[in-house]
């Protein structure tokens, strides 16, 4: 009798699942209890429907004015209402950040532009905080402006050296700073700064570092950890203008091994399980352990020999959703809106799905045809 009586349950759940439940058969259901309560006259179900109607109505109605503009310029709306933003438009330089998905905002970035000198080179950071916005902050508040009074210093011992004679020039040239010199000091000593900072108060945030000086004839760039940078040449093509460190990597799974530390899978790679980037700023525990690094990848680029559109400096809330070649595909397409692109390339990573903080900076560079 119970065998009987489960048989019998289990064919109602099945003609349940493969019949009752099959998008056709509810779909027929709706359109029959329309068609019946316009006949019949039923009020009460004809409010219902009316009411589904009308919210199909409205869905469809916000979903064509958020598509309107298929470059996403519409998207204020949403934008505002699943993030806090922050934009800056600054002569040849844009930048949209947005909070996202993550409870708290941690990424920073930072712009420092001499119109009036322009001998001066530019400078352009973006830093991805994590573990609390201390680090991040402590980057943006020290690191630009130390590398300009820096570079301002070089400008002048440049000055100095032209009016020696050559033989010394090249000999103090040979010794003496030069732009990556400069950057790798100036990172390496904020680290020691931060760290004397944070670790008193056992605060244990860190952040990426990118930062890119930009002159006439020369972009040179800086990396800590996995925000990335790339540039788009003359021919659209994407050039790398930094490598992610990340703890995969034989190189760092090496220099990790060797100072005793480990690695192990927890949804990324991690260095001691916890940290998914090998090399940053801050992150005084594993530094402490040597585990951790902050030294910087430098590469430089010559202007003439590239004779670039644009370049994009992010952090790694873009790169989760998009690769290099088609970030620069992207941006090369939108260069004209107000943001050279970056607030679309933002909102559509936000789309695709990142659950990070996301920042894009966007610069422009002036064509030979402009300067003439």
């Amino acid at each position: 009798m119970i065998e009987d009586t489960m048989t019998l349950l289990s064919l109602l759940g099945r003609i349940m699942r493969y019949f009752l439940l099959r998008p056709e058969t509810l779909f027929l259901l709706c359109i029959s209890l329309a068609l019946w309560s316009y006949f019949f006259h039923t009020d009460e179900v004809k409010t219902i429907v009316k009411s589904s109607r009308d919210a199909v109505k409205m869905v469809k109605g916000k979903v064509a004015e958020m598509m309107q503009n298929e470059r996403f310029g519409g998207l204020d709306v949403l934008d505002a209402e699943f993030s806090k933003t922050w934009e800056l438009k600054n002569h040849n330089v844009a930048v949209y950040s947005i909070q996202g998905r993550r409870d708290h905002m941690e990424d920073r970035f930072e712009v420092l532009t001499d119109l009036v000198n322009k001998s001066h080179p530019s400078i352009f950071a973006v830093f991805d905080g994590h573990g609390g916005e201390a680090a991040a902050d402590f980057a943006k508040a020290h690191l630009p402006e130390a590398l300009r009074q820096q570079l301002l210093t070089y400008e002048r011992e440049k000055e100095r050296d032209r009016d020696k004679d050559k033989e010394k020039d090249e000999k103090k040239d040979r010794g003496g700073l030069s732009i990556p010199s400069i950057l790798e000091q100036q990172i390496l000593t904020l680290d020691r700064e931060m760290l004397d900072k944070l670790s008193t108060t056992s605060n244990e945030a860190g952040t990426t570092c990118l930062v890119a000086l930009l002159s006439d004839k020369e972009l040179t760039v800086a990396n800590v950890g996995d925000s990335r940078g790339v540039l788009c040449d003359k021919n659209g093509n994407a050039i790398p203008l930094s490598h992610d460190h990340k703890p995969y990597q034989l190189k760092e799974r090496k220099r990790i091994k060797k100072a005793g530390g480990f690695i192990s899978f927890s949804g990324s790679w991690r260095v001691q399980g916890i940290l998914a980037m090998s090399r940053s700023l801050g992150d005084y525990p594993l530094k402490n352990l040597n585990v951790v690094i902050a030294d910087p990848d430098i590469m430089s680029f010559d202007l003439n020999k590239l004779q670039p559109e644009f370049m994009i400096l992010a952090s790694d809330g873009l790169w989760d959703t998009f690769s290099n070649e088609e970030a620069v595909r992207f941006i090369r397409e939108r260069l004209n809106e107000p943001l050279f692109g970056a607030k679309s390339i933002v909102l559509q990573s936000f789309y695709r799905g990142c659950p990070d903080n996301i920042t894009v900076m966007v610069v422009k560079f002036k064509s030979k045809a402009s300067e003439q």
